[in-house]
């Protein structure tokens, strides 16, 4: 569709859309066109009433709820972009609620799983077999918990963006936007270790910018760094989950929103209100243990 492609070509162009999220916005609106044709609309004509008898025809469906929200955020999109062109006069999407699906937080590991599995690579890291890949392992698992980065981040990753003195990096996320990620003690020290000792050994195979290489010199690829998190977790989780179980266990131990938000990355804080329930969790175990109303009062007139 004419009209599908010259939104995606403004969001590769003024957006920096990356061309995997562009074939999912593709296929978001496409369905939703052909949703339209049942109805006697068109992308251009589509009211409120289609917008949310898509999503009922979705949930019927039995979609998953994260993707009915992810496709309403597409249209979102889509029609903001027609009303700011002046193609239409009014946006279906405005008065459509978001699916619940953004209530439910991420699946995200404990942090004594986390905590066992860090541990384990900084054994294996620092002990008699602390060779080159135990080394670069050891400092990628650190730097997707420590810094809540996305996987095509932290491929991206080239040795300039660490400043390891400063404890920062700088990544590269969505849109090709950049920002600082503060690292702790143990992520700055495993990327000490990896650059002074691991690194070094691959770099002598094959020259290459990237951060993290293989033992062949290569960058390593998405798809490789997941199987190392599958692997290392006992199966239990995947650089998103390390992403999500940093973002959990830092709003369970008082960070605010809005502070997990410049961490990650989201450009909406609507995104990381996922999260909120944590936040609001642990804001009830303080007020139950510091309140002096807030415990059960013994009934009068017992013993």
């Amino acid at each position: 569709m004419a009209l599908v492609r010259e939104y995606l070509l403004y969001l590769r162009v003024e957006k920096g859309l990356r061309p995997l999220s562009g074939e999912a916005y593709a296929r978001d609106l496409e369905m939703f066109a052909e949703y339209l044709e049942g109805t006697q609309a068109v992308l251009e004509t589509a009211q409120q009433r289609e917008v949310a008898g898509f999503l009922d025809h979705l949930y019927r469906h039995q979609i998953e709820a994260r993707s009915v929200a992810r496709k309403l955020s597409c249209l979102r999109g889509f029609y903001k972009w027609l009303l700011l062109d002046k193609r239409i006069r009014h946006n279906p999407t405005v008065n459509i609620e978001s699916p619940k699906a953004w209530k439910v937080l991420p699946k995200a590991l404990a942090e004594s799983e986390t905590a066992e599995m860090l541990d384990a690579a900084t054994v294996a890291a620092t002990g008699a077999a602390g060779d080159a890949v135990a080394l670069r392992d050891r400092a990628i698992l650190e730097l997707l918990y420590a810094g809540g980065v996305r996987v095509s981040e932290l491929t991206g990753l080239r040795t300039e963006d660490l400043q390891l003195d400063a404890g920062r990096v700088m990544v590269r996320g969505k849109g090709d936007k950049e920002r600082v990620v503060p690292l702790g003690r143990a992520a700055v020290e495993a990327l000490t270790g990896y650059l002074e000792r691991g690194r070094p050994m691959f770099v002598k195979r094959n020259r290459s910018g990237g951060l993290f290489l293989s033992q062949q010199g290569r960058t390593l690829t998405r798809g490789w760094i997941w199987e190392l998190v599958k692997s290392k977790s006992g199966g239990r989780a995947s650089p998103h989950m390390l992403r999500h179980s940093c973002a959990t266990h830092m709003v369970g131990h008082g960070a605010d929103l809005r502070t997990v938000q410049t961490l990650l990355g989201h450009s909406d804080i609507a995104t990381t209100q996922v999260y909120t329930h944590i936040a609001m969790d642990r804001l009830k175990a303080v007020h139950r243990a510091h309140h002096p109303r807030a415990k059960a009062k013994a009934v009068r007139g017992t013993e």
